[in-house]
């Protein structure tokens, strides 16, 4: 009996460092996202001209004297765009030795691949001077990013065990609208992208804009709804509709930092600022409405399964 409960705590301790270096992987990734948004608001893409090589330097002997300008923000880029890699690397490895669940050892693969092809169209980007690689970069960045904190959450001890269900009336609604949202969000950031490297489609940028406002009030509103208020689904929600103010006031400011005269008598450092916040804020708006989709799929029961414990209690309050 000792040897059992040895054996689950040591199988209990591996769970938590696995969940721990996972949260680590997702954690690397957000600052990561940062400096790429510096790197497109100071127009520093393209001030390293080679690839893989740093003016003919190994990425990592490039002295640190020289990055000056434009060159830190890319080098600094490259830099920490590594250490993502050899975190997904050593991650997808762990789960493919570690985890139990074939999907989720097969998911550390996908994260791994995805990182990998991220890393090549951002190195062509620079080779063939393609804006067109610029953008697939920026979504794939965003794709990325909510792909770690997934792998994050499944790590978890709620994405292993679960929780307990609770019961909504419009379980199913809800959980439709969690992935309509979360599809939204990812396609405003694709437009997004478009928008910062070309100044194109400013249009559809702002329809989408109000589009993701509606749907994560809505969202939010079907949340509070649930009788139960269950905090797993409250918090996130409360998160998210934050984090859409927040947005929106940095995508105003945006818009007036590049499409209007004021945006020439600001300081750029402001302008530089506002842009890259409003990019991280999007993904963090991704990552948000990811957990709540998950979370939904675990936590709300659907209603076919309660409808059986509530016909016969209503049989026998009769």
């Amino acid at each position: 009996m000792p040897e059992k409960i040895d054996s689950f705590r040591s199988r209990g301790g591996k769970e938590l460092w696995l969940h721990r270096f996972a949260l680590l992987t997702a954690g690397a990734t957000f600052p990561l996202l940062f400096i790429g948004g510096l790197v497109t608001s100071k127009g520093a893409g393209l001030a390293v001209p080679d690839w893989p090589t740093t003016f003919g330097y190994s990425m990592f002997l490039y002295p640190w004297s020289k990055m000056i300008g434009g060159i830190f923000y890319e080098h600094s880029h490259r830099l920490v765009a590594s250490l993502v890699g050899l975190l997904t690397l050593a991650l997808a490895l762990w789960l493919w030795r570690g985890e139990r669940r074939r999907w989720l050892r097969w998911l550390g693969m996908i994260a791994l691949a995805l990182v990998i092809v991220q890393g090549m169209i951002g190195g062509l980007r620079v080779v063939l001077l393609e804006e067109t690689l610029a953008i697939i970069h920026a979504c794939f960045a965003q794709a990325f990013f909510a792909l770690t904190v997934s792998l994050a959450f499944f790590t978890s001890k709620e994405g292993r065990e679960g929780v307990e269900k609770i019961w909504a009336a419009d379980s199913a609604r809800i959980r439709r609208l969690c992935i309509l949202t979360t599809g939204i969000i990812y396609l405003q950031g694709f437009f997004g992208a478009i928008l910062r490297h070309t100044g194109a489609r400013l249009e559809i940028h702002l329809v989408l804009a109000a589009v993701v406002t509606l749907h994560v009030v809505f969202l939010a509103i079907r949340i509070f709804a649930i009788p139960s208020d269950p905090p797993k689904l409250l918090r996130p929600a409360i998160l998210l509709l934050a984090l859409l103010v927040l947005q929106i006031s940095l995508g105003f400011g945006a818009y007036m930092g590049r499409f209007t005269a004021l945006g020439k008598a600001l300081p750029l450092v402001f302008v530089v600022i506002i842009r890259t916040a409003h990019v991280v804020t999007g993904a963090l708006m991704l990552a948000t409405s990811v957990v709540i989709t998950l979370r939904c799929y675990r936590v709300l029961a659907s209603s076919e399964i309660w409808r059986p414990q509530r016909v016969l209690s209503e049989r026998i309050t009769a």
